[in-house]
């Protein structure tokens, strides 16, 4: 996982803009999440449904107002890979997955947290965090 400004999937290839960022703002800007993930061999075929959510620095949903009410922060998504007849029986297959993101209206001086889980299980280090800088005051 790798935050950027923009990301773009292209004959199974990510391509992306920006890329390695950790601080951003005050000022709420369009940002991009680059994945690459590794699907086992014995996950092929299969459906795998995939979730990314914000988390604030005490690990609460993030919430943002929206036409239809307020809700959390969150992307999901599903993808399934084939088993490539020209690498070794065993090989994982490599999924590329690119989101962007519209300017998100966070506080200035925070620190987020977004999650991956994928079929309702993360792991620890399936996570990127990012401060926001605070608002410098003339």
């Amino acid at each position: 996982m790798l935050l950027c400004d923009a990301a773009q999937v292209a004959d199974g290839k990510l391509f992306v803009l920006g890329g390695g960022w950790s601080l951003t703002g005050p000022d709420p800007m369009p940002s991009g999440i680059a994945l690459k993930i590794d699907v086992g061999w014995h996950e092929a075929d299969q459906v795998h449904h995939w979730e990314l959510y914000l988390e604030d620095a005490d690990g609460r949903p993030v919430m943002v107002d929206t036409p239809d009410g307020t809700h959390p922060v969150e992307v999901r998504g599903e993808f399934n890979v084939v088993r490539p007849t020209t690498v070794p029986l065993g090989t994982p297959i490599d999924v590329a997955l690119a989101v962007n993101l519209g300017p998100l209206p966070l506080e200035p001086g925070n620190r987020y947290t977004w999650r991956l889980s994928i079929g309702g299980e993360s792991e620890a280090d399936w996570a990127l965090g990012f401060t926001t800088r605070p608002r410098v005051v003339p």
